[in-house]
């Protein structure tokens, strides 16, 4: 799930990475983000789409400089390695938007 972006003054279409969110129970949980994948086109895209749904508040907490945070609405295919120690996504890659937002291709974090 995107849940936002860094904005860039440098990077493709204003967007310096997307802001990655996945399911746990009835909660969202950050998976870090993701900075590769997306072409210039994908990137206007994505930031005309997230700052249509942008919001004040993040829907999970996470640190940095020039965030925008968006409503939890647009469903990301993202192609990884694997996790970190931290529970992030490692070697991500952004693949596109689910042509169907179904919430059940939504990506569910399960406790160990």
């Amino acid at each position: 799930m995107v849940i936002g972006y860094e904005q860039s003054n440098v990077a493709r279409g204003g967007i310096g990475f997307l802001l990655l969110a996945a399911r746990r129970g009835d909660s969202w949980v950050s998976v870090g983000a993701v900075g590769t994948g997306f072409k210039q086109k994908d990137a206007v895209y994505l930031k005309a789409t997230l700052d249509k749904l942008r919001t004040k508040r993040p829907a999970v907490p996470v640190e940095g400089k020039n965030l925008v945070f968006a409503q939890p609405t647009l469903i990301a295919e993202i192609q990884f390695r694997g996790w970190t120690d931290d529970n992030n996504l490692r070697h991500a890659s952004y693949k596109g938007l689910r042509e169907v937002q179904d919430n059940a291709d939504i990506y569910e974090v399960r406790d160990n």
